[in-house]
């Protein structure tokens, strides 16, 4: 009971609920169809697409672009097959209508979620994108110009195509293992090192180039093998590169998230010492203060504005683009990075699809990113490499003697066990020798009031008070996958993991109520669960009480997710088993057992059911101080009346909802109930203790 799990981050796509956004072009579609017989702004602007003018072509594309950002007009659009209409122009004769053309159809990727960009791969919207892409890294070299235009003009136009391309090209194998194997079997690997090639001269294009690589190279056997050196020359030059800004900070890192997914194709001779490099980006981007450099980027600002010198970048105009700048991270925008993850419940508010509108938020921005993407990068590195690991979670029970026990899982995905010989020697030595263990802690403490009041403040600003706490919480999930893999006394030992319990119990219990949002509840109920794990099995007194815990997952118990419930119930398996090894501990032992009780009866899930049962196995199973409490609580009889329920739901359930290994596992706790039934029979006719 109570084993640590380990997360790890899959890129997961932003799926707006437009909570936030404004609506105009979702009311103006439905006015028109009402109003007019049928009639649809959707029907006209399909129809402008067919122009013979490419300025009216232009305009529809830039108008639906702006529209689709508004997730409940994306069905009208569907249905009179837009990705077939917009997919021609991406070769249009127009830079411009090209541009546009995918800057709508990015819009549609990032907006329209898993299911639009699924289908957007089956309506081929692959076939004119490799040819877009080919064509512009064919351009990057080319010395052709048309004498309409200058050499730099075209350069502009062949890169702000290339950027609306790649990141088209990055929502959709984000979505689509289809459009994954597309991009291996047609060499695009080539075309997206050409993008990364550019980092000195268009930062943004190598930094969109970069967040597709890392997602292409991730789990993708079929592409490791058609690597060759001079991209990991490329990779290797770009971890190089000395440029000072965000930007470029944020692009080594991603560059070091590529290299990591390559570890396994890198050349003996010189791997470690590949390694050794992207740990130390990793390290260097997590040792900025992120909220001093906030504080200062907002002072340069306003220096900025006070000498009247204007450097903000172009603002937003028609071409979607430049709507919806680029994105950074885990979402789908620059600086909206969403999890992905995997299940975590993000707020869904479209205005992280816009881009910032001055050069000190873009930087700040940037900054956000690549610390998150840091962080990301070694939580994964924290985990077991074996994919089919990747989409639960354990749920443990109590029969040690059943192999079932060893496939315990639970519905949440991206989480797994794995012991600390899943970490080389080598990574493990540059995790401490780097310090990473104390900065990811000290990045659990951010944000920082300061930086969260200055962003508050200004309404250019606000929207990084959302990344600020997301790069905490990842801070947060590394933490328990370090507690997971990592000897205490790699650590610190016993007065660095007390210290940590005291940082944990500060962060959640000093407010005057605890945090109820979905990401912060999973990732600090997940680093306490992993504390607390490791703190029992060493004997270690920790300073949370069972009061302060039961109104944790009190909290947790009401979240949506049930992984969040999980560890819940588990923090409060390993509270109580603890407990019932002490004296005097009766009254502390029946808080947590009616907790468990409550949630094994009505908790949605069979796995919360499971888990719960599985939880009161191990707090009741031996000591005094357990039988008084269990008798107190009325246990047995509790038990004898959710057994059947708890059968019957299996039945009813369990083969629609369940995979086999978690059917192996609650199979395990059904069995164990009637024995944990029987034992409770048995105390029952002693006397009491």
């Amino acid at each position: 009971m109570g084993k640590s799990k380990s997360r790890k981050f899959k890129r997961t796509q932003f799926s707006p609920n437009n909570k936030h956004g404004n609506n105009a072009g979702e009311e103006e579609i439905e006015k028109d169809e009402e109003e007019g017989e049928g009639f649809s702004p959707a029907d006209d602007l399909l129809e402008k697409l067919q122009s013979p003018s490419p300025d009216i072509r232009e305009f529809a594309c830039a108008s639906i672009s702006r529209l689709v950002q508004q997730t409940q007009v994306i069905p009208s659009f569907l249905q009179r097959d837009v990705v077939k209409c917009l997919g021609p122009l991406l070769l249009d004769k127009s830079f411009a209508v090209r541009e546009t053309a995918a800057g709508a159809l990015r819009n549609l990727s990032a907006c329209g979620g898993f299911e639009v960009c699924d289908d957007m791969v089956k309506q081929d919207v692959m076939t004119p994108l490799v040819a877009l892409l080919k064509e512009c890294s064919a351009g990057f070299h080319s010395n052709s110009v048309p004498s309409s235009k200058s050499k730099d003009e075209q350069k502009n136009y062949t890169e702000d195509v290339a950027n609306e391309a790649v990141n088209l090209l990055w929502n959709v194998c984000e979505s689509s293992s289809r459009a994954v194997s597309v991009f291996s079997k047609e060499g695009l690997l080539d075309v997206v090192m050409s993008c990364l090639e550019r980092h000195s001269e268009n930062v943004e294009l190598a930094v969109s180039a970069a967040y597709c690589l890392q997602t292409v190279t991730e789990d993708n056997p079929e592409l490791l093998c058609r690597l060759t050196p001079s991209s990991l020359q490329v990779l290797e030059s770009v971890m190089m590169s000395s440029q000072s800004t965000m930007e470029h900070l944020l692009l080594r890192t991603l560059a070091a998230g590529c290299v990591w997914n390559l570890k396994s194709v890198l050349p003996s001779s010189s791997q470690a010492e590949t390694l050794s490099a992207v740990m130390r980006i990793l390290s260097n981007t997590l040792e900025v203060d992120a909220g001093q450099a906030i504080l200062e980027l907002k002072e340069q600002e306003s220096r900025r504005r006070e000498e009247g010198e204007e450097r903000e970048v172009q603002p937003c105009s028609d071409r979607p683009g430049e709507e919806t700048g680029s994105r950074e991270g885990d979402g789908m925008e620059e600086g909206d990075e969403e999890m992905g993850k995997p299940n975590t419940s993000a707020d869904n508010d479209i205005s992280d699809l816009f881009p910032p509108k001055n050069e000190e938020v873009k930087q700040a921005t940037a900054l956000l990113s690549a610390q998150q993407t840091s962080l990301e990068i070694i939580v994964n590195m924290c985990c077991s490499d074996d994919p089919s690991d990747d989409e639960w979670e354990e749920l443990s029970s109590s029969d040690e003697s059943d192999m079932c026990a060893e496939s315990s899982l639970c519905e949440c995905s991206g989480v797994q066990v794995l012991s600390p010989l899943c970490l080389s020697a080598e990574i493990h030595a540059a995790l401490i020798s780097l310090l990473l263990p104390e900065k990811v802690l000290k990045k659990t403490e951010f944000p920082s009031s300061a930086a969260l009041d200055t962003c508050m403040k200004s309404p250019a600003w606000k929207s990084l008070v959302k990344k600020m706490h997301r790069v905490q919480c990842r801070a947060l999930f590394c933490l328990h996958n370090m507690l997971s893999v990592m000897e205490g006394e790699a650590l610190g030992g016993v007065v660095a993991l007390q210290a940590i319990a005291e940082h944990l119990s500060q962060l959640v219990f000093s407010q005057p109520e605890i945090p109820k949002e979905d990401e912060f509840l999973e990732a600090v109920t997940s680093a306490v669960r992993s504390l607390l794990q490791i703190m029992a099995s060493r004997n270690i007194p920790q300073c949370m009480s069972p009061q302060q815990l039961i109104g944790l997952c009190e909290v947790a118990a009401q979240c949506s997710h049930t992984n969040v419930r999980v560890n819940a119930i588990a923090i409060l398996g390993i509270t109580g088993s603890t407990l019932a090894k002490q004296h005097h501990t009766a009254d502390k032992l029946q808080m947590i057992g009616s907790f468990l009780l409550q949630v094994a009866t009505k908790d949605p899930s069979l796995v919360g059911t499971g888990e719960a049962l599985d939880a009161l196995f191990d707090v009741f199973a031996d000591g005094v101080e357990a039988e008084r409490a269990a008798r107190h609580i009325k246990l047995l009889p509790a038990l004898r009346t959710l057994q059947p329920v708890f059968k019957a739901k299996m039945r009813k359930e369990g083969r629609e909802k369940y995979s086999p290994d978690q059917l192996c596992v609650l199979n395990n706790v059904k069995v164990n109930l009637r024995r944990f039934i029987s034992y409770l029979e048995t105390l029952e006719k002693k006397p009491n203790p």
